[in-house]
């Protein structure tokens, strides 16, 4: 402990997407910090570490910093885990409030240990993109959830090896330069779906992603629907790996035939796991 600043930390999860949770402290280098806080035989092992801080815009502010010291844009399930933070942290607190993110400002709500983010509206959607990965053509679709996310629709799911393939997809030139996280989708039955997610940042599969569970949601619905009509709250449960189910939400208008989705809503349970302090070497501080 010779050097080191002891940081206060909360442990959460969301559906298996675990993160350690720290308030703001300017001293930090947040990217080696992370590196080391998510090391899980070295750390306290986490796929990011999120820090909650004062924001000008809206009634907090959130980063989130991935475990190879990226920072990501959004992370709903993360986004749940800090919102039922928040509702614990402040004596009084909203019933909605807002949070910043580089993504843009989403709106949350928390409940003892159950959440709903309402993500920014999706955008970039493309569908069926033919791309070739290790000498095979494959078709794929496209949405941002707030991050990039990949969708490709498959059967036997749990049976899947998806490392190998969804680094190739992740890093392939069809999504340069920032690159995408990469959803293997299976329909179980109308309205369900089951999901795997490689993640950029993490750079291997999580138990669970929440944008990825988002963008499998919408892109089930607007790919499995036979005729597509405005509607308001369709409703898509998506089966993380965890086993943990999230409820995703949205709003469907038709312009010009083409689908417009607003009001995207990720509800899911968000859990403590442990607090404590980490001793953070002083070398590393800014």
């Amino acid at each position: 402990m010779i050097n080191a600043v002891r940081v206060p930390f909360v442990k959460m999860q969301g559906a298996g997407n675990d993160f350690v949770i720290i308030d703001h402290d300017p001293s930090m280098d947040y990217a080696s910090l992370a590196v080391k806080v998510c090391d899980r035989h070295l750390g306290i092992g986490a796929d990011g570490v999120m820090v909650l801080s004062r924001s000008e815009s809206a009634d907090h502010k959130m980063r989130i910093i991935n475990a190879d010291g990226s920072e990501a844009e959004m992370c709903g399930n993360g986004a749940r885990c800090m919102a039922v933070y928040i509702a614990h942290k402040f004596a009084l607190v909203p019933e909605v409030f807002t949070m910043e993110t580089l993504a843009g400002k989403i709106h949350a709500s928390a409940s003892g240990e159950m959440a709903s983010v309402q993500l920014s509206a999706p955008k970039d959607y493309r569908a069926d993109i033919e791309i070739k990965v290790a000498d095979k053509k494959m078709s794929v679709h496209f949405i941002n959830t707030g991050v990039p996310h990949t969708v490709i629709f498959v059967q036997g799911i749990q049976e899947m090896e998806i490392e190998a393939l969804g680094r190739l997809i992740r890093h392939h030139q069809a999504f340069a330069p920032k690159g995408t996280n990469v959803n293997f989708v299976e329909r179980v039955k109308e309205g369900y779906l089951a999901v795997r997610t490689y993640e950029r940042g993490v750079e291997a599969e999580t138990l669970a992603c929440g944008t990825g569970s988002v963008a499998a949601a919408l892109i089930g619905y607007l790919q499995g629907t036979t005729k597509l009509l405005a509607c308001q709250g369709a409703l898509v449960r998506v089966l993380t790996k965890s086993g943990e189910m999230l409820d995703v939400s949205f709003d469907l208008d038709m312009v010009d035939a083409k689908p417009l989705v607003s009001n995207v809503w990720l509800k899911g349970n968000a859990r403590f796991i442990c607090k404590g302090e980490y001793y953070y070497p002083g070398s590393l501080a800014k």
